[in-house]
């Protein structure tokens, strides 16, 4: 991928929907051998070790998160399947068990996190 002596790194929490999207492109590209992935449990020890790791390179600690290159951090899942589609020549938009997830259970599940962010609000504003 970059080179022979750096493993891009992908930081990815469980039962995270954006994380579970960027580890299908992984898997369905077939890059998940060439990326190093950093698995842990929410509220963990390992979490905190983590957020502690990524704390010094980012502006804010979410998840998924990546150091794709020596020195370079991103947080956003479409940014992290980006950078590997350019650069394995992979298009997102052709690949099968990626788009069914994306636009079937991941965009559902964030059309239901908005209405229950909607209704929170309504319900604290009553």
């Amino acid at each position: 991928m970059t080179s022979a002596t750096f493993k891009p790194i992908v930081y990815l929490k469980e039962n995270c929907p954006f994380c579970l999207k960027v580890r299908l492109f992984l898997l369905e590209s077939g890059l998940a051998s060439d990326v190093e992935t950093r698995d842990f449990v929410p509220d963990s020890e390992q979490e905190a070790k983590i957020r502690a790791e990524l704390q010094p390179h980012l502006d804010k600690v979410s998840f998924p998160s990546a150091q794709l290159e020596p020195g370079r951090y991103v947080t956003e899942s479409d940014d992290i399947v980006a950078f590997f589609a350019a650069k394995t020549g992979r298009d997102p938009a052709g690949m099968t068990v990626y788009r069914n997830y994306v636009d079937g259970v991941f965009a559902m599940s964030m059309k239901l996190w908005k209405e229950n962010q909607e209704l929170k609000k309504a319900a604290s504003a009553a």
